[in-house]
């Protein structure tokens, strides 16, 4: 058996190790890449999520006066709930999310079918319902309120109602009206992301479960019962804790259709509320307070509608 030459295994032995090396440094690089924008995402988040939070929690214990800060426990909260802008202003917020989840969760799913039941101009189609998410939101709501929500018969809502023969209405200036057109206002600003959601959803849905369900003799009606809604069940339950999490925040809309409170107070919300403990009264340990309280409710309300949905899953 004749052995190899020392000399002709050294160059091999050599081109190996410099291969492996290369490999390893190439990988080394690739790491500390992926660690350097890992660094840098979670340096912002906590420099702008975690900081104010965190700071807003120490806040709410605090009292602050003329630059002087002292601790003063739950004095702020028990200041803040005892405020009977307090209660209102959670009646309120309540109020404009089960009417956000009755007509703006359920009108971008009634749409999304609708479209996706088209055979002809569908991207045209969904270009017009996205449209108003484009729009600053700000632009859009001044729209509605010098355009669509002017009380007189010139605005476009009250022309149209005086043109059907009915009663006209004040839109916001009257108490009973504000919430409702606050909630039309912003479904018509915010539904478009969630009809694109609902459309992708639907298109992966298989066709065979539909031509089943059309040779058992299920109408339309009833395919969207029993295909439709359990193949989408999983994105409308994530959507639905999305929706109610983000009409509980609601602030812009009162803020510009209604001028803040409203006709008495029908517009004051708990966002709102602490923009004006804030910013109006310079209380900013109160509206640090009301802020976790706020945290906390969405932070319960999460909780519990995780573990229901992960019992029925």
């Amino acid at each position: 058996m004749t052995s190899v030459p020392e000399t002709s295994r050294k160059p091999l032995s050599g081109a190996y190790g410099k291969a492996t090396r290369t490999r390893r440094g190439r990988k080394m690089r690739d790491n500390l890449t992926g660690y350097a924008f890992l660094i840098g995402a979670i340096f912002c988040f906590a420099l702008f999520s975690w900081f104010p939070m965190i700071r807003g929690i120490v806040m709410s214990f605090q009292h602050t006066k003329r630059g002087v800060t002292s601790w003063v426990g739950f004095d702020n909260y028990v200041r803040i709930v005892q405020d009977p802008s307090f209660w209102t202003a959670w009646k309120n917020t309540a109020y404009f999310t089960v009417l956000a989840l009755v007509f703006g969760y359920v009108l971008p799913f009634v749409v999304a079918i609708l479209l996706n039941e088209l055979r002809h101009a569908k991207g045209y189609l969904r270009i017009l319902v996205y449209l108003p998410v484009i729009l600053p939101p700000a632009s859009a709501l001044f729209l509605f309120k010098y355009y669509a929500y002017d009380p007189s018969d010139a605005g476009l809502f009250n022309a149209i109602l005086k043109f059907l023969h009915l009663p006209t209405s004040e839109w916001m200036q009257s108490p009973g009206m504000t919430m409702p057109a606050m909630v039309l206002a912003s479904t018509w600003m915010n539904m478009g992301s969630a009809v694109l959601v609902y459309l992708a959803a639907l298109q992966n849905i298989p066709g065979e479960l539909y031509e089943a369900a059309e040779l058992d003799g299920a109408g339309l009606l009833r395919r969207i019962w029993n295909v439709t809604i359990p193949q989408t069940r999983l994105i409308l339950a994530l959507l639905a804790m999305l929706q109610i999490v983000a009409t509980m925040q609601v602030f812009i809309e009162p803020l510009i259709l209604a001028n803040g409170a409203g006709t008495q107070d029908s517009a004051t919300t708990v966002a709102y509320l602490i923009y004006q403990h804030g910013f109006f009264q310079n209380d900013l340990n109160g509206a640090a307070a009301l802020g976790v309280i706020m945290l906390l409710v969405l932070a319960a309300f999460s909780a519990v509608y995780v573990r229901l949905t992960t019992k029925q899953d």
